[in-house]
């Protein structure tokens, strides 16, 4: 029964440490699932602020033509030069973080390409014209809202695509919260069954100790038993051997004065005989006769 109990205990320990692999591989697929996300989020992050940086060219440079289609003053033609060299390279970047998007979205990259490069050169033959002295005429251009229908274009593109990354991060998030959720549930299982498997093995530990007090409290009833048997065997040896020497004493007074003894004495000397015989014979039915253990070897 306690071997049982012990297997018992050392199974559900194992059983317990197999649960506790089982979640702590949970655990890291979980938390290598939320670093996938937060580097998801993360370039979300840089997409969106690609998608300002372009929107911000397009905004520097209409603002710039029409500061200098009002006034003719050349310092509002820098920051227009200064957008019109980054629209391209950032264009680009965007293209460039969009490259493992949907296709849709790479599509709505090329058009704003398109876009921006239209607008770009209505600017330009505006500010050409206001430059060549032609303000009526540069007007009557920003008037065709030409221009303005590029923009509006360019800036619903702008707009979709900042729309698509943040309901993708907002998707991300969301997942990314029902994970460490689980990841919080799986650390508080896996710490509970830790303290569990704690206590089994304090308790088959516990058990151990328990065994051994028996095993060694056996061992010394077993040494008092056998010291009790081997006062018991010396007393007996003892009391054979007086028995003995009143058997000689009775054979010799039978052989030597039995003719001279009454025959009450011969009674008295043949019950001690007999008394001595059965003496012998208890004596050998305890400590075992030799002869018989012979006859159950050969046996």
């Amino acid at each position: 029964m306690e071997m049982i109990r012990k297997i018992a205990l050392q199974v559900g320990v194992y059983a317990l440490l197999a649960f506790i692999a089982w979640n702590g591989y949970l655990a890291i697929n979980h938390l290598r699932q939320t670093q996938k996300i937060a580097e998801l989020t993360l370039e979300s992050s840089r997409i969106q602020t690609n998608i300002a940086w372009v929107l911000k060219d397009l905004t520097d440079m209409e603002t710039g033509q029409r500061g200098y289609l009002l006034t003719a003053d050349p310092a509002y033609l820098q920051p227009y030069t200064d957008a019109k060299n980054r629209i391209d390279t950032d264009i680009d970047g965007l293209r460039a973080r969009l490259a493992n998007r949907a296709e849709s979205e790479r599509s709505l990259v090329s058009q704003l390409e398109s876009l921006a490069k239209s607008k770009q050169a209505e600017m330009e033959r505006s500010i050409s014209l206001r430059q060549q002295g032609y303000r009526h005429r540069a007007f009557v251009l920003i008037n065709s809202n030409e221009g303005m229908e590029y923009m509006d274009r360019a800036r619903g593109i702008l707009s979709s695509l900042s729309e698509s990354e943040t309901s993708s991060t907002r998707f991300d998030r969301e997942r990314n919260a029902s994970l460490r959720k689980a990841l919080t549930e799986t650390a508080v299982a896996n710490l509970s069954l830790l303290i569990l498997a704690v206590c089994l093995f304090g308790l088959i530990r516990y058990h151990g100790q328990v065994l051994r007090q028996d095993a060694t409290e056996s061992k010394q009833d077993l040494a008092f038993r056998d010291s009790q048997l081997e006062k018991l065997m010396s007393a007996l040896s003892n009391q054979a051997r007086q028995t003995h020497a009143i058997e000689a004493n009775a054979n010799l007074l039978l052989e030597n004065y039995g003719g001279f003894l009454p025959r009450q004495g011969h009674e008295y000397a043949e019950q001690i005989k007999e008394a001595s015989a059965q003496m012998e014979q208890f004596r050998l039915d305890l400590v075992g006769s030799p002869n018989s253990n012979g006859d159950e070897a050969a046996a």
